[in-house]
């Protein structure tokens, strides 16, 4: 383990944090090793598979390829700080609806990226959606069913 350590201030989830982390920590780690919020999964490290999406300053990536330092006054979003927004809650519910939810484990990065394609796009056709989820992947449900909620969750807005 790197015995540098940095000091850093950011917000995550709409709270302001402090924090010092080891300069190699990722924040996938950060996140869910130091400050204890599991909802974003690691799935691959390499920044393959989408699970572990964030938002950073309204831009969606994957934690595992950001340095936690990286965060330093950044605005950070997790599964977690959608728990109270309407529109998350409507993407939650065009999931459940249209069962684009099996294992589970590919959700929470899948809420994040339709989240930001949704403040992005507004209403989103079905190619627009499989534009912007391919980089997240999921083992279940064939995708159809997570473009299906994505698509009817912009059109109702």
């Amino acid at each position: 383990m790197s015995a540098l350590k940095h000091d850093i201030e950011f917000t995550l989830n709409g709270v302001k944090r402090k924090l010092t982390v080891d300069v190699t920590m990722n924040a996938l780690d950060m996140l869910r090793d130091a400050i204890g919020l599991t909802g974003t999964k690691y799935g691959c490290g390499e920044g393959e598979c989408g699970a572990c999406t964030i938002q950073v300053d309204g831009v969606s990536l994957n934690s595992c390829l950001m340095f936690a330092v990286d965060c330093n006054g950044r605005d950070v979003t997790t599964i977690e700080g959608l728990a109270n927004d309407p529109r998350a809650d409507a993407l939650r519910d065009a999931f459940v609806e249209h069962g684009a939810v099996q294992c589970g484990f590919c959700t929470p990065g899948m809420v994040m990226q339709a989240d930001h394609l949704l403040h992005k796009h507004g209403h989103p056709d079905e190619a627009c959606v499989k534009r912007g989820l391919e980089g997240n992947l999921c083992r279940c449900t064939g995708y159809k069913k997570i473009v299906d909620a994505v698509v009817a969750c912009g059109a109702t807005e």
